[in-house]
């Protein structure tokens, strides 16, 4: 299982989360190797936390020596203080002893004597006192610094004798092995839906928000298109940071207006349904002219066969891991949903997939790896109710939730390089997190 995070998007909107995990590894009957695993953004490690530890410790142990020599330095006065006073207490006991003799003749003399030796003798008390709270904290400090004696070596075996290079760079092999492991993922199952991530509120109720999933790393631009008919302007933003701040980079003025809100971007072109009619227009980004366009035969059009919210969503263009397809219905296959996967430069249909699903019955529709899912309303309490595998021609009925919380979506797409579900939710356009199951390839089975 593979639960990928959301698009780039800069720290102050939303901070990724740091680390590879990996949650568990096992085998299945087969043999085949199942891996539990979150992959966030690529990230190096970091020794910052057991560092500050070790700093922290090492100052508390600065702290605590310099206290012991302060201790130590008035130990030794107080010491020779003492050893001055001990031969004045060795004359007073001999004082006691003379006393003890000859009390009667000596006794005024040496009472007076006695006397100053004791006043003499005074300021020791405090002395003593003193002597005796910081032998105590001594010992504490003793007891202490055993005790982050331990706490050092821990940590000193935990880091090992590695410098912060030979650690860094143990860690980017550990990511290299991870990212390996993570290419050999097969398509898969999705699971479970999360979110969703309100990324802005703008438009209408209705319209549809993409990002290309075959652009590169790098390039993050975000195209914007404001409601699902009677229009023809396409903005375009260098990165999500841009289109939360609404700061546009490019606008474009199709030639034909546009139908729905089921439009797509793929490999730097613009595929969408060109108004009351099934035509399928291409749009290149990079020329600012149509390529292609071609009618998707016997394709119901114009609210027809539309999604349950209507807005003349009869067609519904939109890409995977696999490719390009569209979505729509037919009155030769009852109104039910029809599957297309098409050549993204020719919009010549490769195959097709007739399903008993009704169009009219779906709220959208999504293909993650070949599986089209399909929701049952558009409204508050939908969930993925059905799933349609290309690969098998066989379907399966599902029920995975997922929270409408604006209680409207008018739009609902997969981008498989960020293997995140885009939305456009009652004028909030929204990001929701997928988890799929996948199966690891080992060598055996390529």
């Amino acid at each position: 299982m593979l639960q990928d995070g959301l698009p780039y998007i800069p720290p102050e909107t939303i901070r990724p989360k740091e680390g590879w995990q990996v949650y568990s590894s096992a085998q299945d009957a087969d043999g085949r190797c199942i891996c539990t695993v979150v992959a966030p953004e690529q990230n190096l490690c970091s020794r910052d936390a057991k560092g500050r530890q070790l700093r922290q410790l090492l100052e508390k142990v600065q702290n605590m020596s310099q206290s012991i020599e302060v201790l130590n330095l008035r130990t030794q006065r107080d010491f020779q203080y003492i050893m001055r006073m001990e031969s004045q207490i060795k004359g007073l006991r001999s004082k006691f002893r003379q006393i003890e003799s000859d009390r009667k003749t000596l006794v005024n003399k040496n009472f007076q004597e006695l006397k100053g030796k004791m006043e003499s003798l005074q300021p020791l008390i405090p002395v003593l006192e003193q002597y005796k709270t910081d032998a105590k904290l001594i010992s504490q400090f003793k007891e202490e610094i055993r005790n982050l004696s331990g706490v050092l070596m821990g940590i000193q075996e935990e880091m090992g004798a590695y410098d912060y290079e030979e650690l860094q760079q143990r860690v980017l092999n550990l990511e290299n092995r991870l990212r390996n492991c993570m290419s050999k993922l097969t398509c898969g199952k999705l699971m479970k839906i999360t979110g969703p991530l309100t990324v802005k509120t703008s438009g209408t109720r209705f319209g549809a928000w993409m990002t290309d999933p075959l652009a590169s790393p790098k390039n993050n631009r975000v195209w914007y298109m404001d409601s699902y008919t009677n229009n023809k302007i396409v903005k375009e933003y260098k990165s999500v940071a841009d289109f939360v701040a609404g700061v546009e980079s490019r606008t474009y003025n199709l030639p034909f207006k546009w139908a729905g809100t089921n439009h797509v971007v793929y490999n730097g072109s613009l595929y969408y349904n060109k108004m009351q009619s099934n035509i399928i227009v291409r749009y290149s980004f990079e020329t600012g002219r149509v390529v292609t366009q071609r009618a998707l035969e016997l394709a119901g059009f114009h609210n027809v066969y539309p999604y349950t919210w209507g807005g003349f969503s009869d067609i519904d263009l939109m890409a995977d891991e696999l490719g390009l397809w569209a979505v729509y219905a037919t009155n030769q296959n009852a109104g039910n949903i029809v599957i297309s996967q098409l050549n993204p430069d020719t919009l010549q249909i490769l195959n097709t997939w007739n399903t008993e699903y009704s169009k009219r019955n779906a709220g959208e529709t999504f293909m993650i790896c070949g599986t089209l899912y399909i929701t049952n309303s558009h409204l508050t309490g939908a969930k993925v109710y059905y799933a349609y595998s290309t690969k098998t021609s066989t379907y399966e009925y599902t029920d995975i939730p997922f929270h409408n919380q604006y209680f409207h979506m008018s739009m609902l797409d997969y981008n498989a390089r960020d293997r995140t579900l885009y939305g456009w939710n009652n004028g909030h356009q929204v990001l929701f997190n997928v988890t799929l199951f996948h199966i690891i390839k080992t060598e055996d089975d390529s």
